[in-house]
């Protein structure tokens, strides 16, 4: 599946991991409940095609405030050749994070990672979606209330976390555990120029 989908992370990486300029939107949710915390963010991007060279597969991407960035897309990508200059590529990238604290432990301390991904039908227009989710369950193994320091024991490492928030730092006692999932995604979808 890596193999199929490394045109729509090519995609991905130039249109949101590099300059925030082609960024159009935004939005950032943060919530919390009695034991549990968690935030999202959701970046929108469009940028426009301005030049494509076939024979290397190469796609010239301008954002909103002109920066150009180029991509190669792979053999993978499905209807490249539906692409032409003056279309809109759209992409939404999603992450979030959630901490539950898990009363009492008996969960394995772990860390497992799943991705899944999807692309256009042959014939449709240009798209693809692909996101990849990581939990880890830690063991709380020490709390120290003079400087609300959580102490958790994951699989590979051990971390001091401070609990800003009193009423959740007492919600956790020595033999708990936490569970944090990541969770992230980006969609692109590219349309036709209007005539």
């Amino acid at each position: 599946m890596r193999s199929k989908l490394s045109a729509v992370a090519a995609f991905a990486a130039a249109l949101v991991l590099v300059p925030s300029a082609h960024a159009q939107s935004g939005a950032a949710v943060v919530g919390k409940g009695p034991g549990v915390a968690g935030g999202a963010q959701t970046v929108t991007i469009t940028a426009t095609i301005t030049a494509i060279d076939p024979a290397s597969r190469a796609v010239t991407l301008k954002g909103p405030q002109g920066r150009e960035v180029t991509v190669t897309a792979g053999p993978e990508v499905r209807n490249f050749a539906q692409m032409k200059v003056g279309d809109t590529v759209d992409a939404k990238y999603i992450e979030a994070l959630t901490l539950e604290l898990k009363k009492g432990g008996g969960l394995p301390v772990a860390k497992v990672e799943d991705t899944g991904a999807a692309r256009a039908k042959a014939g449709s227009a240009p798209a693809g979606a692909i996101g990849r989710q990581v939990t880890i369950v830690a063991d709380v193994v020490a709390v120290d209330p003079a400087t609300q320091t959580v102490t958790l024991k994951g699989p590979k490492h051990t971390v001091d976390l401070r609990v800003r928030d009193p009423k959740q730092f007492a919600l956790i006692a020595k033999g708990d555990q936490v569970q944090a999932t990541y969770t992230e995604a980006v969609a692109i979808a590219v349309t036709p120029a209007k005539k």
